[in-house]
């Protein structure tokens, strides 16, 4: 487990639902988060702090709570859930797509843009590497069983998929996962078609679909990865990852050395 220089561990923001939900009496619209990605974040030395959408109908005051927000964190984990715009990629909808979030949508754009102007250590996890590749200029497929035709990424009823991908050797995600074949837990729909400007694409599946890119080096720290890692509670690997990165920040934005 990772411990704080500056004598605290180090704070980890992750992204959250916005959806109705119920408990008990209780039918509401409710901010949550599946515990595998907080779980995840906390076994791997983190502090997990969950991060609403907020502020939806107002552009400027959405980057100032972001700004807020980002001023008490070391490291960002952009989390999964429901597709990205079409609209925000210039793409007309397709009828398959999830309904639009705007809210989510516009607070994650400002979250990530404003990590990425500090230099902040993010994870982009499954909707949050797509989300990544949107900000960064690219484009989704909105149906893949349509662009690739194969339903192996979502085999639906809340089962995760297993499949394989291939991780390039001169990565600094093979630094972490080891390169060459890999299985991951997929569930998603949706994947990269044209890779956002300045990602690094590192891991793939056997039909060319970019599994998982990384920043350009001398760049802030990004790893984007199509699958869930949170699902695999013997593998911490990503977020210990993200922690110790979260953790050299916290030092660096501090001014002490190790």
């Amino acid at each position: 487990m990772a411990s704080s220089v500056s004598d605290r561990p180090p704070v980890i923001g992750l992204t959250t639902y916005l959806e109705r939900a119920t408990q008990g009496v209780w039918d509401v619209r409710a901010a949550f988060l599946p515990q595998q990605y907080f779980d995840s974040v906390t076994a791997s030395g983190g502090v997990a702090v969950l991060l609403p959408p907020q502020h939806a109908t107002d552009p400027e005051m959405v980057d100032a709570a972001a700004s807020a927000v980002l001023e008490g964190i070391d490291g960002l984990v952009l989390t999964g859930g429901m597709d990205v715009q079409p609209e925000l990629y210039g793409a007309e909808r397709d009828p398959r797509t999830d309904p639009a979030r705007p809210d989510r949508d516009a607070w994650e754009l400002a979250l990530y843009r404003g990590a990425e102007a500090r230099r902040m250590p993010v994870l982009a996890i499954c909707r949050g590497l797509q989300l990544v590749n949107v900000a960064r200029g690219g484009t989704l497929h909105q149906h893949l069983p349509e662009a690739l035709g194969t339903e192996r990424y979502r085999i639906g009823g809340g089962v995760f998929a297993t499949n394989t991908v291939e991780v390039s050797s001169d990565s600094r995600l093979a630094g972490m996962l080891g390169a060459g074949p890999f299985a991951v837990h997929s569930y998603h729909h949706q994947g990269v078609d044209r890779l956002g400007e300045g990602l690094v694409p590192v891991a793939a599946a056997d039909d060319g679909l970019v599994q998982a890119f990384e920043s350009a080096p001398g760049e802030s720290y990004l790893i984007g990865v199509q699958w869930h890692p949170e699902e695999n509670i013997e593998d911490r690997r990503l977020f210990a990852g993200l922690v110790g990165e979260a953790e050299r920040y916290a030092a660096a934005r501090t001014g002490v050395h190790t």
